[in-house]
């Protein structure tokens, strides 16, 4: 079987990073796989190595640059994020002979806990005008209940974290905790509530590691000449791979993520984290927040909820100038009972996640079961 996926980047780190962890996660099934990207820039540091199996191939623009990799479609291809296929490709699926098997299109959402998702997942999607007239997509939802299409996981994750010395990776990378000193990364958009951030992370000894771009960049400046923050001490990192990026993420007590990629490793990691959705007009991503965080803070003491609850609200109502409320907002990072309960809360979650198929393994079963249906008809 082959499989074509293709993302167009709007975030370079998010887009990319689904795309790219997907295609490596199929080809580690025995699957070949053809990232078609139209900015594969991020993918020199997110996956150095490349992967067995998997081809990056730039966004086609003709007929001929289809034809020029392969004149004929996948078996099973995968729309990203609602991208949209390219007409050249489309033509291409348009124009297969009647007598061979139509090519499995799938358009993969973004993630999400609202309820609409359960109720959209698998669902059909006939092309009836344009040059995809007569094709069918279907759109695949990742999510967090066994309603969803799961999560992206690969299957050693669970035996590599098993084994991951922690201690060591820091070590390696350069990163020396003092003693007590607790470790915090730093992934995020720009925000105007870093600073106060930095202040309430500076009420105990505190190491804060922060990603390259946005996240160290802030990091300086909220930092130029700030003496009151003698508690806590910075570090930039350098770009990491994918791989790394999970390392660093199990390795600290509490992770500040963006977007959608670096929230599923998050969750992963099993750490306290905090996200950051990526903003939009008329502060809709707030709605989705809110459907999130009801799923993510079920179990938990209602006091520690609600703190934690009025952390995140605070860390991404800011993007839009909303108000944020109290300067007590995050005193959740430095109450020793709360950060206890919110670990273990997130320790439980994501064990129970691991019971949940994940995104490939539901994707592959999807295909399985929709060619058995065709050969059904036949």
């Amino acid at each position: 079987m082959t499989w074509d996926i293709f993302c167009r980047v709007v975030d370079n780190h998010g887009d990319a990073g689904v795309g790219w962890r997907l295609a490596a996660d199929l080809a580690s099934r025995g699957i070949g796989v053809r990232l078609w990207i139209d900015d594969a820039r991020a993918l020199a540091w997110m996956a150095p190595a490349g992967c067995a199996g998997v081809e990056v191939l730039p966004w086609p623009a003709t007929d001929a640059d289809v034809a020029a990799a392969r004149n004929e479609p996948a078996d099973v291809v995968i729309e990203t994020f609602g991208c949209g296929l390219p007409e050249p490709y489309l033509r291409l699926m348009a124009g297969a002979p009647a007598s061979a098997p139509a090519p499995l299109w799938i358009n993969l959402e973004y993630l999400s806990a609202e309820p609409y998702v359960e109720r959209s997942h698998r669902l059909p999607s006939p092309q009836t005008s344009g040059t995809g007239r007569g094709l069918t997509a279907h759109f695949f939802y990742p999510g967090f209940t066994e309603r969803t299409g799961g999560l992206l996981r690969e299957t050693d994750l669970i035996s590599r974290q098993a084994a991951f010395d922690s201690q060591r990776w820091l070590a390696e990378h350069g990163v020396a905790p003092a003693p007590g000193e607790r470790l915090v990364s730093l992934f995020c958009y720009d925000n105007a509530e870093l600073p106060e951030l930095l202040r309430s992370l500076a009420h105990q000894p505190t190491l804060l590691l922060s990603t390259p771009g946005h996240a160290t960049e802030q990091v300086a400046r909220a930092m130029a000449g700030a003496d009151h923050l003698a508690a806590l001490r910075t570090q930039p990192l350098p770009w990491l791979s994918q791989i790394d990026y999970d390392h660093l993420l199990w390795s600290c007590d509490v992770n500040f993520v963006r977007g959608e990629d670096s929230l599923v490793r998050a969750i992963w990691a099993g750490q306290p984290f905090v996200w950051q959705i990526y903003p939009q007009t008329h502060a809709a991503h707030l709605t989705k927040l809110d459907a999130f965080l009801s799923l993510a803070l079920t179990d938990l003491p209602a006091s520690t909820a609600a703190a934690v609850r009025a952390a995140c609200w605070r860390w991404n109502a800011a993007q839009l100038g909303h108000p944020t409320g109290a300067n007590d907002d995050w005193a959740v990072l430095n109450s020793a009972s709360a950060m206890a309960s919110w670990k273990q809360r997130c320790t439980s979650w994501r064990d129970g996640l691991f019971g949940h198929s994940d995104l490939v393994t539901q994707l592959l079963a999807f295909q399985d079961a929709r060619r058995g249906a065709k050969e059904a008809k036949i």
